[in-house]
């Protein structure tokens, strides 16, 4: 019984190679990963929707057993298509045929390129030869050993200080926590263990086997050299493993200052170690050389972007002062300090610091001179400029989400929602493509308010149910979530979201008015505008001396035209106490004019975009409209 079974299996087996299958669904399934291949790198440089690329995949999966029965009954020939015969004639007719010799059919030719198109495609993605990515040991820090400098001066003299240098700069990476470094005994053992006492004579492959010896993943390797009075270090970081160098340092000096430049050139290698390591903990779409040699000033960096992107503004303005205290040269943490500035509207502020790299533009990197140009024209000029700026940045790297994000946000500053969409599309697209979740919340966020103001209310619901896997129990969305209910009628699952809203805004130490003003603009979104206006004076009942809520309760009832010369009452008490705040201005004078008072309205309105600190479209638009009417009255 056994050995029937066994029978059929060999002969299933067999007629399985008679009809080609297996060599058929080879070859399909190595034309169908070119095909996908092919639609992956052309989507971005044609523009293509994402959804071509699944809807390639669902064919060509629906394709296989098509293909598998197909080529079980016929065979594709020189001759055209013909049946498969079954086993039986295809013996008898083998037995009368003459034998015939091979001869190299073009299936063999097709099959030998298909292979080798597959290797060609699929060996950067098994074999990522991204020097940095495996330096890290199993503890999570760097292992490294460092190699003895090698005498190149012909001088034996400085032959101590070939161990001498070595030395130096063991003791100096020792006391990072994040660098495991090997100890100048082990190290020097292992060499003569391969019978190497002349350290002129080492060389890269040998220090390279030592150091996967000592499960070192990066080594040292340097030199000394003379010129005249001129001492010059060389090093390089090499991968142990590849023996490929990935950072070149070079320093030059005197003997009588040796200790000096040893001294020198042990912080610079500390530090690009340190900085390469530090960097593993951004986003891979983030990384990219810094602009600073001082591994505490690149730490406090980090710490700055890490509370950015949780919205913890304050603290990321003081990580990155702390960065620019210990290098003031250090460009990047000057344009983020003027970001983080811009995330928590401290405007002013923001241009200061803005204005400062600003300054130092030409010094720059390309890519970091881009992004200090587009964040001068935030303060200085128009979305417009913006997007001209971020464009440029597309062409460098066209694979970064954030400049996406940043170009949707310029249209979406200037009401352009169906411009915004595809851009913040793209982002979120792009990070999918990363397999890394957004950087922060408002990737989510800006999307979903777009479609919101575009009515695509669906896209929007689903949206935010990808949001809570990424960023759950994040207030931003239950507030949207909230609008949307409240928009769709739906006010028993918008009132469940707004508990939980007001829940986490208390834990975090909001004031009831804030919490108040919040809830004021969400029912301005969904035009349930009685309730908007009740929380806008609940907001001011709270804290009534607060400018802030007075001006919102003014501003909503003029813009949506609910009571015109109340709110006209009510700006005019918060100018009382702040006369130049220019969105005060600009509110006063949008009332101007809706109450025909054309020509104050245009002097209020010129008053407050020349104090604007930023462009506000609003003030454009409303300037724009007074200045028609004051014109046309004459």
């Amino acid at each position: 019984m056994i050995a029937h079974k066994s029978n059929k299996i060999d002969n299933f087996w067999l007629e399985l190679k008679r009809r080609k299958v297996l060599r058929v669904t080879a070859t399909y399934a190595a034309t169908a990963y070119i095909i996908v291949e092919a639609i992956n790198n052309l989507i971005v440089p044609l523009h293509l929707p994402g959804w071509i690329a699944t809807i390639v995949v669902l064919l060509l999966m629906i394709g296989l057993p098509i293909v598998v029965i197909l080529s079980w009954f016929y065979d594709f020939t020189p001759k055209g298509i013909k049946k498969i015969e079954s086993l039986e004639e295809s013996e008898k007719k083998e037995s009368l045929s003459k034998p015939v010799k091979r001869r190299l059919r073009p299936i063999y030719v097709l099959n030998a390129i298909l292979i080798i198109a597959v290797i060609v495609l699929a060996y950067p993605r098994i074999f990522n030869r991204n020097e940095l990515k495996n330096l890290r040991s199993a503890d999570g820090r760097i292992s490294v050993a460092v190699m003895p400098f090698q005498n190149m001066t012909n001088d034996t003299t400085w032959n101590i200080w070939q161990a001498g240098i070595q030395n130096e700069l063991i003791a100096s990476l020792t006391n990072s926590e994040e660098i495991k470094v090997r100890q100048t005994e082990t190290i020097n053992s292992a060499l003569q263990s391969k019978g190497l006492t002349n350290y002129a004579s080492l060389i890269p492959s040998v220090a390279s086997s030592v150091s996967q010896k000592l499960d070192a993943n990066v080594f040292v390797y340097g030199s000394i050299k003379q010129v005249g009075a001129t001492v010059r270090l060389n090093a390089q970081l090499i991968n142990s493993k590849t023996e490929e160098a990935f950072k070149s340092f070079q320093i030059d000096g005197t003997y009588e200052n040796i200790l000096h430049i040893t001294d020198s050139l042990s912080v610079m290698v500390k530090n690009s170690l340190i900085i390469s390591k530090l960097e593993k903990e951004l986003p891979l779409y983030l990384q990219y050389n810094p602009s600073t040699t001082s591994s505490e000033a690149y730490r406090y960096y980090l710490y700055g972007e890490n509370a950015r992107r949780k919205r913890d503004y304050p603290t990321a303005r003081n990580m990155f002062s702390q960065a620019l205290a210990i290098d003031s040269n250090f460009n990047v943490a000057t344009l983020m300090l003027s970001v983080a500035c811009i995330n928590q509207g401290e405007y002013e502020e923001g241009r200061k610091w803005g204005l400062k790299a600003y300054e130092k533009r030409d010094q720059m990197p390309l890519r970091l001179k881009i992004l200090t140009n587009n964040n001068h024209a935030f303060f200085f000029e128009t979305p417009f400029e913006e997007i001209k700026y971020l464009r440029q940045l597309l062409e460098i790297d066209d694979k970064f989400p954030g400049t996406f994000y940043d170009i949707g946000l310029c249209y979406y500053d200037i009401d352009q929602y169906d411009k915004a969409i595809p851009e913040f599309e793209k982002a979120l697209e792009l990070y999918h493509k990363l397999d890394s979740k957004p950087w922060w919340i408002f990737d989510y966020a800006m999307l979903g308010n777009a479609y919101h103001k575009t009515g695509k209310y669906k896209k929007e619901r689903k949206l935010y149910k990808k949001a809570d896997k990424d960023f759950p129990d994040d207030p931003l969305i239950f507030y949207q979530k909230a609008i949307l209910s409240l928009t769709e009628g739906d006010t028993i699952t918008a009132n469940t979201y707004i508990k939980k809203y007001i829940s986490i805004r208390r834990d975090n130490s909001w004031s009831e008015a804030a919490i108040a003003r919040n809830l004021g603009w969400a029912y301005t979104n969904a035009a349930m505008f009685d309730k908007a206006e009740e929380f806008f004076r609940r907001a001011i009942s709270l804290e009534p001396d607060k400018p802030w809520w007075i001006y919102y309760l003014a501003w909503f009832l003029i813009d949506r035209d609910r009571n015109i010369d109340e709110g006209m009452v009510l700006i005019d008490k918060a100018l009382k106490i702040n006369p130049d705040n220019y969105l005060y201005l600009g509110t006063k004078g949008w009332g101007l004019y809706k109450q025909g008072y054309y020509q104050d309205a245009f002097k209020f309105l010129q008053k407050s975009d020349s104090l604007k600190p930023v462009y506000v479209h609003a003030i454009y638009l409303h300037l724009e409209a007074a200045k028609k009417a004051y014109t046309r009255s004459f």
